[in-house]
Formats: structure tokens, sequence, C-alpha cells
């Protein structure tokens, strides 16, 4: 299946994109992030979320440069998967394989089975080719609202 604009603007769901997030760390994000992907449906548990998180940094860097992080976390808490998208009100500390912090973050959460991971990976591809954008990145950067957000990645 190829995953193309209209299907990556039907993944994205306003209820987890927040503009302007003031966060000094990425657990910050993390938590927002989590609370936010829990309130809207996606996970049971945000603890259980949590920890495939942190679980997947020790294993490398998931920011890849310009400012931009893609984290995620694949669990069994997750009940659908889900993207969250936070725009920092400011630049923090995040590894990337350009030492630059985040101020951009796309969050994944994906489910353990193998379909889970299946739709994770085309999804991840399509983000990944809209980040890989400078126009994009900019646009995300400047962003003030989710419809901006969204108008940014579906462009």
């Amino acid at each position: 299946m190829i995953v193309d604009s209209a299907s990556l603007s039907e993944a994205i769901d306003t209820r987890t994109v927040v503009t302007g997030l003031k966060a000094d760390t990425k657990e910050e994000v993390f938590e927002d992030l989590a609370q936010r992907l829990h309130d809207a449906g996606y996970i049971d548990s945000v603890d259980e979320f949590l920890k495939a998180l942190h679980e997947r940094e020790a294993q490398g860097a998931t920011g890849i440069g310009e400012h931009v992080a893609i984290p995620h976390g694949r669990s069994d808490t997750v009940k659908r998967n889900g993207v969250a998208i936070a725009i920092l009100d400011h630049e923090i500390e995040w590894e990337s394989l350009d030492d630059t912090g985040a101020k951009v973050v796309v969050l994944f959460a994906v489910g353990a089975d193998d379909e889970g991971s299946k739709r994770h990976l085309q999804l991840l591809s399509e983000f990944a080719r809209k980040l890989a954008k400078a126009d994009v990145v900019h646009d995300l950067l400047q962003a003030s609202s989710q419809d901006q957000v969204v108008a940014a990645l579906t462009k």
C-alpha cells in the first residue's frame, strides 16, 4: 500500500497536534504527547507507552536533523497506530544526526502486532519524505495552529 498526502492527512488527528508547546526536556514532550494519544483513544496506558518510548530512545538517536525528531514507541498498550505532533516554542536538547536540538517532534504510537508495524513503516516513510523537504520543515517551524501543521505536512 502506498501512503500519499491524502492518507497522510487522514493519519493526522488534530486532537494529537500541539503548537507552541512549552517544554524544556524530551521527557516533558513525551508526557504531553502520550497524554494526548491517551485522551484521543490511541493508547490504554500513558505509563506503559512512556516505558516503550524510553526503551526505543535507549537504542539510538531519533533526531533526524534540521530540528526534527521522530521518536516512536511500540507497545501492547497501543490500541491503534497514531501520530502525535508537537511544535515547540523553543528548541530543546535532543540527540540527532546533525547535533541540532528539536523543535518539531513527530511521535508515533505503534501497535505490537505485525500489522501495526507494517502500517507504521508506511507512515514513517511518508513522514520522512515530507520532513526531508526544507519548505515543509520551515512551514512547521512557523506553524501556530493545528491546521497549519496539517497543511505543511499534506501540501
